[in-house]
């Protein structure tokens, strides 16, 4: 008898619990936050002035920790946890993202900008507000866009100045059918693999060499192994300051729009050290022997990735408007 009254006891002190917790205020939220790059690089510096902003406008109840380097997983697996919450927020590139947010892709299609100026002017316009749309549909909120600089081609074996000099050359691309694709229509060989184990790889000759910015170029001293960087700037594709819709939902109106206004300044402020950091990176490389060529004539690249965008706009005709905003906008 005493047994069944102390079990009785415990139930209505759990069910007075739970209906307290319900009327008391929403705990302080400790976020967890994933960065691919270095500590010293600039999308960490804004996502740490991202986080500070946030935790002082809250007076603390949103706190958290950025965890640079990859170490809590690598892109495509720090994506999926953000989908499903484990990951609270992160910075991540758009090409990647492609194989699960198809409107991501859009921006990942060879020589779709014109320049870095209008990637920010449609990113914060209604390119931007398109591709969130399709994040949001996929579990993560779009809070603003950070500038990852446009992608050229460097290797190990020799200058790139016209798409036959990629015939046959090995080269790393990101997990994404797309680039798989577009050096395909170049000749090359197409293998896709973690940004993490590019440099062994090219050391190795597992590959000849990868594509990417000058920045992310230097900062892993791929420089070191593949010595020709050809600025073919075939790609410019923003990443993304995202957060788990799952977090995002969990916030309050007034945190939201604390939130919304840290993401958006720390774009001002990364996309500015973003700039610093591109000169910074091209002197060092340069001092360490790296020969840099300009690709005087990109209308062969151009013109080779014709295959690439019919592809593209067949298997996916219900972005055929999307492409064609960007695609006319001056």
């Amino acid at each position: 008898m005493i047994f069944k009254k102390n079990i009785g006891r415990t139930l209505m002190v759990a069910i007075s619990l739970t209906a307290l917790g319900s009327a008391l205020p929403v705990a302080a939220a400790d976020l967890r936050g994933w960065n691919i790059h270095v500590e010293d690089y600039p999308v960490s510096h804004g996502m740490e002035q991202f986080l500070a902003e946030v935790t002082e406008k809250t007076d603390g109840r949103i706190k958290g920790k950025i965890f640079h380097g990859g170490v809590l997983g690598s892109q495509p697996d720090a994506i999926e946890q953000t989908r499903l919450g484990a990951i609270d927020f992160g910075v991540f590139s758009l090409g990647p993202m492609g194989q699960v947010v198809p409107e991501t892709n859009v921006v990942s299609l060879p020589f779709i900008f014109k320049s870095i100026p209008q990637m920010y002017k449609l990113m914060d316009g209604d390119v931007g507000a398109a591709i969130g749309v399709g994040l949001e549909k996929k579990g993560i909120k779009a809070l603003g866009w950070y500038d990852a600089g446009a992608r050229s081609f460097y290797n190990s074996i020799q200058p790139i100045n016209t798409p036959a000099d990629v015939e046959g050359m090995k080269v790393r691309v990101m997990n994404n059918d797309l680039f798989v694709g577009m050096i395909a229509s170049l000749g090359g060989n197409a293998t896709p693999m973690a940004f993490a184990e590019v440099f062994q790889s090219i050391k190795t000759g597992v590959v000849d060499g990868a594509e990417n910015n000058p920045p992310s170029y230097e900062s892993t001293n791929h420089f070191e192994v593949a010595k020709y960087y050809s600025k073919s700037e075939h790609l410019i594709i923003p990443e993304c300051l995202c957060m788990s819709k799952k977090a995002w939902d969990a916030l309050s109106s007034d945190d939201q729009a604390i939130v919304q206004a840290a993401a958006t300044a720390s774009a001002e402020t990364q996309r500015g050290l973003w700039q610093d950091r591109e000169a910074a990176s091209m002197e060092k490389v340069i001092a360490g022997g790296v020969i840099v060529n300009e690709v005087a004539d990109k209308g062969p690249f151009q013109d080779a990735m014709v295959s690439v965008y019919d592809k593209f706009l067949t298997d996916n005709p219900e972005l055929t408007d999307l492409v064609n905003m960007i695609r006319n906008a001056d």
